[in-house]
C-alpha cells in the first residue's frame, strides 16, 4: 500500500504503518497524550500473554474527571464487560458463553450464513452495482449475532445508528488534554452506548420473566461462583457480543474484497482455487487490521522493548502496527495470501483472543464463496473511492461501492 493510496482513501494520518514506513520505537511514550504506544509484534505478544502485569481493566488509569463530567459511573459501565475483565473473573465469565462458539455450534451456522448472504444479495438486485457494505458486509453479521442473542434483527438500523455514534470520531484518544473536540467525542460515544444499553436492558428484563432458547436468557439465567449476574453485568456482557458480534466481520468481509480488488492477480487465483480464500482471509486481517488497537495497564514497574514503563500506565497496543512487524513479517507491505506462517494479532492473543473469531472466519469465507459464485467480477469503481472509518483505532471500509458485471 502506497502513502497515495492511502491518502486517497482517507486512512487516519496516525496510521504510518499503511504507509509503508516502521515506527522509530517499538515502544513510545506518547507524553503529551498521558500513554505508551506499543508497535513491535513480540512486544505487543508479550503484553497480550501476561494479563498479570498488563491488565485490562482500564479504568483503573482513566482519570475519573473525565467521564464524571458526563454522568457515567464508571463502575456500572464496566461490570460484566468481557473486554474489560482479569483473571479470575474473566475466565468464569467467558466460559458461561463459550458454549455458544464452539467449533461444532459455529460450523452447523453455516447454511444460515449462507441463506441470509443470498437473500441479502437477492435484495441488492440486478443493477450491475453494489455498495458492499450496506447491502451485504454490516446486514450479515449483525442479523447472525442479533439471531444468536435473541433480538429482532429486523431492529438492525437502530444499532447502526448508535454503533455510529460509539465510533464516529478522528479525535485520537488521550489522558491528557481534554479538547473541544475529544469532549464532544466522548458526549456523542456515551449517547450511542447509552441507547444500546437501555435497549438491551429492555430485552434482559423480558428474558428475566419469559426465558427463551437464546444466548441472552442463558446469560440471565447463568450463575457465577453460585450468584446469578447482576441485570448491569447482563446487559454490558450482551453488549459486548453484540458489538464485536459485527463490526469485526463487517470490516473483515469488506477490506478482503478491497485488498482482492486492488490485488487482481490474487483475486484470479482465489477465484480459481476456493481453497486459497481462507488464507486470503488471514492475509487481509493483517494486512488492514479492523480493530487496528487494543488498551492495557501496568500492575507493575515493567521493562518492555528497552523502555522502563512505571506501575499504573495506560499501553496502547497497535496490533495493526505489529501486524506489519518486518522482523516477523517479511516484505510487510506485500499483499500475499500464501504468507506462512501468518501470526497476525488481529484477533488478539492469549486469554482475550476473540472468541467469536470462529465465526467471523466462517461469515467471510462464506460470503466471499457466495460472492464469487454471483459475481464474475467485484471492482471498485473509478472516482468513487472506498471510504474507511474515521477512527484511528479501526482500519475498515464503511462505503464500498463495487460494480459486478
Amino acid at each position: 500500500m502506497t502513502t497515495t493510496q492511502a491518502d486517497t482513501w482517507g486512512l487516519h494520518e496516525s496510521q504510518f504503518w499503511l504507509r509503508g514506513k516502521q515506527p522509530e520505537q517499538r515502544v513510545h511514550h506518547a507524553a503529551d497524550l498521558g500513554f505508551w504506544n506499543v508497535y513491535g509484534h513480540p512486544e505487543a505478544e508479550e503484553v497480550l500473554r501476561d494479563p498479570a502485569t498488563y491488565s485490562s481493566d482500564t479504568t483503573r488509569v482513566i482519570p475519573k474527571e473525565m467521564l464524571e463530567d458526563q454522568g457515567v459511573d464508571l463502575e456500572a459501565m464496566s461490570a460484566g464487560n468481557l473486554l474489560q475483565l482479569d483473571p479470575p473473573l474473566h475466565n468464569k465469565m467467558r466460559k458461561l458463553v463459550s458454549r455458544a462458539f464452539t467449533p461444532k455450534v459455529v460450523a452447523d451456522l453455516e447454511p444460515r450464513i449462507a441463506a441470509v448472504t443470498n437473500e441479502m444479495l437477492d435484495a441488492a438486485g440486478s443493477s450491475g452495482r453494489l455498495e458492499l457494505v450496506e447491502d451485504l458486509a454490516y446486514p450479515l453479521p449483525v442479523i447472525v449475532i442479533a439471531e444468536l442473542l435473541g433480538v429482532p434483527a429486523s431492529d438492525r438500523h437502530l444499532f447502526k445508528g448508535w454503533v455510529d455514534k460509539l465510533f464516529d470520531s478522528s479525535e485520537q484518544f488521550s489522558l491528557k488534554e481534554q479538547t473541544e473536540g475529544r469532549q464532544e467525542s466522548v458526549k456523542k460515544s456515551l449517547e450511542g452506548q447509552k441507547s444500546l444499553v437501555e435497549y438491551l436492558g429492555k430485552h434482559v428484563d423480558e428474558r428475566r420473566k419469559q426465558p427463551r432458547e437464546d444466548l441472552l436468557t442463558k446469560l440471565v439465567e447463568a450463575e457465577v461462583d453460585g450468584e446469578k449476574l447482576t441485570r448491569n453485568e447482563v446487559v454490558n456482557f450482551a453488549n459486548v457480543l453484540l458489538l464485536a458480534g459485527h463490526i469485526t466481520t463487517t470490516m473483515l468481509l469488506g477490506n478482503a474484497v478491497l485488498c482482492l480488488d486492488t490485488h487482481p492477480e490474487w483475486d484470479e487465483r482465489v477465484r480459481a482455487d476456493r481453497s486459497l480464500v481462507p488464507p486470503a482471509i488471514e492475509e487481509s486481517l493483517r494486512y488492514l487490521s479492523p480493530f487496528a488497537a487494543v488498551a492495557r495497564t501496568t500492575t507493575r514497574e515493567v521493562e518492555l522493548g528497552g523502555s522502563t514503563v512505571p506501575a499504573d500506565q495506560m499501553l496502547m497496543i497497535w496490533v495493526a502496527a505489529a501486524n506489519r512487524d518486518d522482523r516477523v513479517f517479511a516484505e510487510p507491505d506485500t499483499f500475499d495470501p500464501l504468507r506462512d506462517p501468518n501470526p497476525h494479532l488481529a484477533f488478539g492473543r492469549g486469554i482475550h483472543f476473540c472468541i467469536g473469531a470462529p465465526l467471523a472466519r466462517l461469515e467471510g469465507r462464506v460470503a466471499l464463496n457466495i460472492l464469487f459464485d454471483r459475481y464474475p467480477a467485484l471492482r471498485t469503481i473509478p472516482g468513487e473511492p472506498p471510504k474507511f472509518q474515521i477512527n484511528p483505532n479501526m482500519t475498515g471500509v464503511r462505503e464500498l461501492p463495487l460494480t459486478t458485471a
